[in-house]
């Protein structure tokens, strides 16, 4: 065999040889990703004494099963909340968190006969219906944050809890999606998507520890590639029916 046909055999070789190390190297990193925050997660429901279900990831995203149910969400928050993690769902039953309501005191017997009633219609059950209730809800008060911060301000929250509570009336199939979005600035685009993604976190979060359960929610950031009026407006989040 001449020398040129040697060399036209090896070159072949050399760079198959190269491809497999560089996907041992991929897979080894990626190992090393979810054996971290696996442990990093299992660290932080001990912490918080919940350590009776396991965590497993794929890539960032977590999975979490084995909970006693009403530790469930709690377990969820907690994980969603350790570095590094992109998102996670529960396996099994969950407790949903009722919302706090005042005490009532009983009103003093009354023999008047009352001239007018009403009653509140019931709660929307086609998606369309339920769609136009979010809308509503969002428009008269808006789940707002604080400037380059994913904290809701005190009336975005008090919003926020008020959309859970509607929500967890709606039929047990219907899924939503949280979507988050920045104001435009000075800052980076990954910034921005970062930014817009731990806010529709935050809100799916609060959603999720007040009657709904985290299967039928999902979040995602656009960062500030859709402005809504180039001003405050433009720090917040929508909320769809999927």
């Amino acid at each position: 065999m001449s020398g040129g046909r040697r060399w036209i055999l090896v070159v072949p070789i050399a760079v198959l040889v190269t491809a497999l190390l560089a996907g041992v190297v991929t897979w080894a990193q990626a190992g090393n990703i979810q054996r971290d925050l696996a442990a990093d997660a299992q660290a932080a429901l001990t912490q918080a004494g919940l350590g009776k279900g396991t965590v497993t990831f794929d890539g960032r995203d977590a999975t979490l099963s084995g909970f006693p149910p009403d530790q469930a969400l709690k377990a969820l928050e907690v994980v969603q909340n350790v570095d590094g993690v992109r998102a996670a769902q529960l396996q099994g039953d969950v407790v949903p968190v009722a919302p706090s309501t005042p005490p009532t005191t009983s009103a003093p017997p009354t023999t008047e006969k009352p001239t007018t009633s009403a009653t509140a219609p019931p709660p929307p059950t086609d998606k369309a219906g339920v769609q136009a209730e979010i809308d509503r809800m969002l428009a008269e008060a808006p789940i707002t944050f604080e400037p380059d911060s994913a904290r809701l301000t005190p009336e975005g929250e008090q919003a926020a809890r008020a959309v859970a509570v509607a929500l967890a009336k709606s039929p047990d199939t219907f899924r939503y999606r949280v979507t988050g979005h920045a104001a435009r600035g000075t800052g980076s685009a990954s910034g921005a998507l970062k930014l817009s993604r731990d806010r529709a976190r935050a809100v799916t979060r609060i959603l999720t520890t007040n009657g709904l359960t985290a299967k039928r929610v999902t979040y995602r950031g656009l960062g500030d590639t859709r402005p809504s009026t180039g001003g405050e407006e433009d720090r917040r989040v929508e909320i769809t029916v999927v």
